[in-house]
């Protein structure tokens, strides 16, 4: 495949990278330091339309491919994993789910909002008892008439507690397994809704992660995504997409190791010269060029199949489980290279190191990635 990038795609990249230095850059460690959300970097990437990059022009957003989200991901991550991953679900697991799954009512009244930035999106999935098992879901939708009553409580929610609106994930038929749950959109302004315990992070921490809970919350039936008992699909499906979105947040994280790496090498002296001068450096220099190119590879390849409308599930769980993997290695390797320094806040290099042990845990865990490949391969 040729992954050489066109004029458009290109543009959207070099538009995300000053984007990145200029606005995100300035203030993120001490954002980390202080778990602060960035609310202004947020709004400003919705100015320059960043968070409706895969919403077609027909509902106010860019109409752009996932290869062009992919690369401004990649460049946002680099600067600001917490900013990454908070524009990562808003596009990737939030509006092309919609867009995927609503009808052409529901993506009118919110694509355009959520493509403005006038609504950041939220992606409940996950509970404290259902997490890597997706399907054993309590949170519960009973149907009452013209509406969906919804009783239950999701973890570990990205930016729960600034979402105006989330794609839910609830059990509609107790007795059905993974058949037996649906998908609804819904928006935190209803009755019912509230925000839980704010969770402290080792990593990415100006990006919130919440508890949420719904006591009652009435849903109208008109904003289920698919059909009623279809919700685990509409997950996986999603799922795919946020994938290559944490596979581009480990990349922009292995990129940002190696500059740091490559810098402090050239400058840091012992025994009379730069320690870049040492082959078990270079070794570590070149083994994260390495990973960096494979990595970026396999991500162009899962993007450009989803974008072609051709079968990516294993494609993105590859790109998934190497990046995300080889980002722990190359954090890691950075902090070696910098030595005591890498051990200090004074480099961010550490927090390259704490940022990036998410990217094997979140939208699947390493493990979930081996069996959803090996799973793929066993079909044949």
């Amino acid at each position: 495949m040729d992954f050489e990038l066109s004029e458009e795609v290109a543009a959207i990249r070099a538009m995300a990278r000053e984007f990145a230095r200029e606005e995100c850059g300035p203030g993120a460690a001490r954002r980390d330091k202080l778990e602060e959300f960035p609310e202004e970097q947020v709004r400003k990437a919705a100015a320059l339309g960043l968070l409706g990059l895969l919403v077609p022009e027909r509902f106010g957003g860019a109409g752009l491919s996932n290869l062009a989200l992919s690369v401004a991901l990649i460049e946002i991550n680099k600067v600001d994993a917490s900013v990454g991953v908070t524009l990562s679900v808003h596009n990737s697991l939030v509006c092309s789910c919609i867009h995927a799954w609503a009808d052409d009512a529901l993506k009118a009244k919110y694509l355009p909002r959520l493509a403005s930035g006038e609504w950041l999106g939220a992606y409940a999935l996950s509970e404290t008892g259902a997490g890597s098992d997706a399907g054993n879901l309590v949170c519960k939708a009973a149907r009452e008439g013209d509406d969906f009553v919804i009783s239950g409580s999701k973890a570990w929610i990205t930016s729960g507690d600034r979402a105006d609106l989330v794609v839910l994930f609830a059990r509609t038929d107790p007795d059905a397994g993974n058949r037996g749950v649906s998908a609804f959109v819904i928006e935190t302004s209803w009755p019912g809704f509230t925000v839980g315990k704010k969770e402290p992070k080792l990593g990415i921490r100006s990006s919130s992660t919440v508890q949420l809970h719904f006591d009652g919350m009435r849903v109208p039936a008109s904003n289920l995504l698919g059909e009623v008992n279809e919700g685990f699909k509409v997950a996986l499906h999603t799922l795919d997409g946020g994938r290559i979105g944490i596979a581009c947040q480990a990349l922009g994280i292995m990129e940002a190791c190696l500059e740091s790496s490559l810098a402090y090498a050239k400058e840091r002296q012992q025994f009379g010269r730069p320690i870049a001068e040492f082959e078990p450096i270079q070794w570590k220099l070149a083994e994260m060029e390495t990973r960096i190119e494979a990595s970026r590879l396999l991500i162009y390849r899962a993007a450009s199949l989803k974008d072609a409308g051709k079968p990516h599930v294993r494609e993105a769980a590859v790109a998934k489980l190497f990046a995300s993997r080889a980002a722990n290695w190359c954090a890691k390797e950075a902090v070696q290279v910098h030595g005591g320094a890498g051990y200090c806040t004074d480099f961010p290099v550490e927090r390259y190191f704490r940022d990036a042990r998410i990217t094997e845990i979140y939208e699947g865990t390493t493990e979930i990635q081996k069996l959803v490949i090996a799973r793929q391969l066993l079909r044949g």
